[in-house]
């Protein structure tokens, strides 16, 4: 197991799940709320040794597969009457990002909305924020040292929460637990790591070391991913991968693009229960395209696709070939998305916080041409 410090301090390496009992009394954490999903019980993996010490904790479950508003609501219930004093996160980038919801409202008054980024909410989250521990059992989201949560409300808008202070105190990140992962969520949660490293690497802000982070982060996932998705017991694929989904979210701080303003609001539809990772792996190679006219990020993607051994074709082109290799549907009509959302999502994205931060600025009508391109 190793020891890194980069915005909190991270435990990894096969095994390093068993640091989680200590790293929670090195925090002060007595009576931690666990937030996990059904899946993960499903799995077997809460039964872990590792996780034992949890098995008379209070454990709250029902976590969509888009974190929604009600759900942080009945999760911090439990943790105001079980008198928890910290929240331990045991899945992927749903309960994790659940998890940050209700550690905010455990020390934070007022609706949910009021600490959304785009409301003005990011001054108004403080260092009071309850202790967070998150065990990641995807590579994917990058949530596990991501300052960020998206999370679905009520009237469903689904909107970003953004503060430094949402970044969990610790992470442990262990490949093992990510071994019994499906080929399709493999693919899935590893393409939406893949998508954070290249579009934080085109991200038009300063900043070097976020840079090299997520090119570091993208040549292990793109080598890796084929190889966990066709064998998910190569240990060092799977850990490959983790450490590339963890450096896809160390490079947040940079910004996204594109993919995300409109996989947000695509994942804010009632019409279809759409998969983050999926939505990304859909739109990067048209994003891309779009970007590529941009000769500061044709300069990159050049880089990029030197280092994926690309010399007979276009990184958005083999992104193509990789999804269907991967089995990514490649359509959203296929996915259940009706053509009459269009607009909608196109306005959702001019207002998402990714968007400013994509390299070619796009109009509404630039949206609605991306959209049509992949419907």
């Amino acid at each position: 197991m190793n020891t890194i410090t980069y915005l909190t301090n991270i435990s990894f390496g096969i095994g390093a799940a068993g640091s989680l009992a200590e790293t929670l009394r090195e925090l002060g954490v007595s009576n931690p709320l666990v937030i996990s999903d059904h899946g993960v019980q499903a799995a077997g993996l809460l039964q872990r040794r590792a996780f034992a010490f949890l098995n008379t904790a209070p454990t709250f479950l029902d976590v969509p597969s888009n974190p929604t508003e009600s759900a942080v609501a009945a999760g911090l219930e439990l943790y105001r009457q079980s008198g928890c004093d910290g929240v331990v996160a045991i899945g992927g980038g749903s309960p994790i990002d659940l998890a940050k919801g209700v550690a905010l409202l455990a020390t934070h008054d007022g609706e949910l909305e009021r600490y959304a980024a785009i409301l003005g909410g990011v001054a108004r989250i403080t260092g009071a924020v309850a202790p967070l521990v998150a065990v990641p059992t995807t590579a994917g989201t990058g949530s596990e040292v991501g300052r960020a949560a998206l999370i679905t409300l009520n009237d469903g808008r689904k909107l970003g929460f953004i503060s430094p202070y949402l970044i969990p105190r610790r992470a442990v990140c262990d490949p093992e637990l990510t071994m019994g992962l499906p080929p399709a969520l493999t693919a899935s949660t590893g393409l939406d790591a893949l998508s954070h490293c290249i579009e934080t690497y085109l991200s038009p802000r300063y900043n070097p070391p976020a840079e090299a982070i997520a090119v570091d982060g993208f040549k292990r996932i793109w080598k890796a991913l084929p190889v966990a998705y066709a064998d998910g017991s190569n240990a060092q694929a799977r850990s490959d991968l983790m450490m590339g989904a963890l450096e896809g979210g160390m490079t947040f701080q940079k910004g996204l693009g594109a993919v995300h303003a409109l996989s947000h609001a695509l994942g804010g539809l009632k019409e279809a229960k759409l998969h983050h990772g999926t939505l990304n792996a859909i739109l990067m190679p048209t994003v891309l395209r779009w970007n590529v006219e941009v000769e500061a990020v044709a300069e990159k993607v050049s880089y990029l696709e030197n280092l994926a051994g690309l010399e007979q074709t276009t990184l958005a082109d083999a992104l193509d070939e990789l999804n269907r290799r991967l089995g990514v549907t490649p359509r959203l009509s296929q996915l259940g998305v009706p053509r009459h959302v269009i607009d909608w999502v196109c306005e959702r994205a001019l207002a998402d916080h990714s968007h400013p931060t994509n390299p070619r600025p796009l109009t509404k009508e630039d949206y609605a041409a991306i959209l049509e391109t992949v419907f």
